[in-house]
């Protein structure tokens, strides 16, 4: 599992692309078996403060420790779902649509964004927290796009997890009624696992994967609430089935809204549209639910 197999990244950063500000993000615990400060900022209002514990959390891995696998997975799961709860408060206080766009690896959702973006950014405004391990390729992209972007670089790390959105939202700056695309590290495992606050999940994954991605990843399909089946354009060049990806789709999840499309093209992307103004306008109502 993620919070045990030393995919917890310790050396992540965050770039501003409006300013070029570049901040390191603190890790959130270690796997080392040391004892781990945590420092755990949380947004409220308009702006932002950081908390300093001062209580130190064990965390080793070996049994003479007195701590299990287990206990540290559940306090790393704890501390993030904490995090996460804040983040969905600080979003519905906005009335602000966030959602987690999650995928394996080149499934397309840096191209997705692209075209979403200039799109339909003239009608709602769409901001951007662009995940990777390295390199600012994709937030710069983004930002040619037309919208603003914060890069969060997770250095070791394979996914996002609440405490960096924390530390994204006042550098981005979303305004209020607005709709929060987080790209995630490419990765259908450790992102299921971490909440990070967002009103739901969007599994994307593409025409050359096979179809039967959705039953090796069952447990990421299972939390999305939309499934993009990107690069349908290619469909002409390959032995894929789209009714047996769909198949695969509701055997983990019926209830999962599937969306066929090519970001490429932009087939199929007015189905897409008409979903994120649905559920950017169930948000806002639900604010004052």
């Amino acid at each position: 599992m993620c919070t045990n197999c030393g995919c917890q990244g310790d050396k992540a950063t965050m770039l501003d692309l409006q300013t070029g500000e570049t901040t390191t993000i603190s890790p959130s615990h270690r796997h080392d078996g040391s004892v781990a400060e945590h420092s755990h900022p949380h947004v409220h209002g308009e702006g932002d403060h950081t908390h300093h514990s001062h209580s130190r959390h064990d965390h080793a891995h070996h049994a003479s420790s007195g701590v299990s696998i287990v206990d540290v997975e559940k306090r790393v799961l704890a501390k993030n779902d904490a995090l996460a709860a804040k983040n969905r408060a600080w979003f519905a206080g906005r009335e602000i649509l966030a959602l987690n766009l999650v995928s394996s690896p080149g499934a397309g959702k840096t191209s997705l964004l692209e075209r979403t973006i200039r799109d339909i950014s003239g009608e709602m405004a769409l901001y951007v927290v662009e995940g990777d391990q390295a390199t600012a390729n994709d937030g710069e992209r983004i930002r040619r796009a037309g919208a603003a972007v914060v890069q969060v670089n997770t250095g070791t790390g394979c996914h996002l997890d609440a405490e960096m959105i924390a530390r994204a939202l006042p550098a981005l700056k979303p305004a209020p009624g607005a709709i929060v695309l987080i790209e995630n590290v490419g990765n259908l495992v450790c992102p299921a696992l971490f909440d990070l606050g967002e009103w739901a999940k969007v599994v994307i994954f593409s025409v050359t994967e096979g179809e039967d991605k959705p039953l090796k990843y069952p447990h990421m399909f299972q939390s999305a609430k939309a499934v993009i089946l990107n690069k349908t354009d290619l469909l002409p060049h390959l032995e894929f089935s789209v009714a047996e990806a769909t198949a695969n789709v509701r055997r983990v999840n019926p209830a999962a809204i599937i969306f066929e499309m090519s970001a490429r093209t932009g087939e199929g992307r007015d189905r897409w549209y008409d979903w994120l103004r649905s559920e950017l306008a169930i948000a806002r109502q639900s604010a004052f639910a």
